[in-house]
């Protein structure tokens, strides 16, 4: 049996998934970045190799992307997270024609072909006003763990409107909305309402087709996953894969490349 993985290196968090000759998940891991970006790409895919009870010679090929694709020092090759998440998005979801990546730091509109390639792009240009950094800021300043805005958020009553373009005077506003009286439950509704406007503005820069793929550690956001559904007038495309779904694509191109080398002149490099 062949093995390959992709380590995806965000600025927040860092994913590994190890597939098999098939295209199967055998094993992922998730932690966080941290300072050590070196230290959590092997600590990442150390731990997706410990949970697929490989050994570390049967994995043929592994491929770094993300933000911190270059410090995956133990990888064969890099390839953009834009490449990855388009191809990962496809294999996991094949009508895929347009895909939203909100990570940490950035949100990404990727235009897709049915292969997976990538057709047309854009990312935010308004700092991280649109991203996972945005909801971050939120919840430093109403003191409520991340993991519980989406929650939060879906008990709204009165959403207020969130004015602010960038992640600096998030914060701000947010406390002057709170010193207004108003629920912190109608202002994470309109903070989640806020980043699904501009993301839907990025997704029409590239267009938006009937299948919309929605990838990246936002997806574990259910206010974010309606708010878009919502903006948007569809039903986004996402699943338990969605947060590793950069690590997906880098593993699916490793294998691309072991199946390459043994069949030359049967296999098509679609690398990005």
């Amino acid at each position: 049996m062949t093995y390959a993985a992709g380590v995806d290196v965000g600025s927040t968090q860092t994913k590994a998934v190890i597939i098999d000759e098939d295209r199967r998940i055998i094993s992922r891991s998730l932690i966080d970045t941290g300072a050590n970006v070196i230290r959590a790409a092997e600590h990442a895919y150390q731990q997706a190799l410990k949970d697929s009870g490989r050994q570390e010679d049967e994995i043929e090929y592994i491929i770094g992307t993300g933000y911190g694709r270059y410090r995956v020092t133990f990888g064969n090759a890099q390839v953009t997270e834009i490449s990855c998440h388009g191809r990962g998005a496809v294999h996991m979801f094949p009508g895929t024609s347009t895909v939203l990546d909100m990570g940490g730091q950035d949100t990404k509109a990727i235009r897709v072909n049915p292969e997976g390639e990538i057709v047309d792009f854009c990312m935010n240009d308004k700092c991280a006003a649109g991203t996972g950094r945005f909801l971050g800021a939120a919840a430093s300043a109403l003191d409520i763990p991340l993991d519980e805005l989406g929650s939060r958020a879906l008990q709204y009553q009165k959403p207020v409107r969130i004015s602010t373009t960038c992640t600096v005077f998030a914060e701000s506003e947010v406390l002057s909305w709170l010193g207004k009286g108003k629920k912190i439950e109608d202002i994470l509704w309109g903070v989640h309402q806020s980043i699904a406007t501009r993301s839907a503005g990025l997704l029409r820069r590239v267009g938006i087709e009937e299948q919309v793929t929605f990838t990246g550690g936002v997806t574990r956001n259910i206010a974010m996953i309606q708010a878009l559904e919502e903006r948007l007038g569809l039903k986004l495309n996402v699943s338990e894969e969605s947060h590793y779904m950069g690590a997906l694509g880098a593993a699916l191109f490793a294998l691309d490349r072991i199946l390459s080398s043994r069949n030359p002149r049967d296999t098509v490099e679609t690398f990005g």
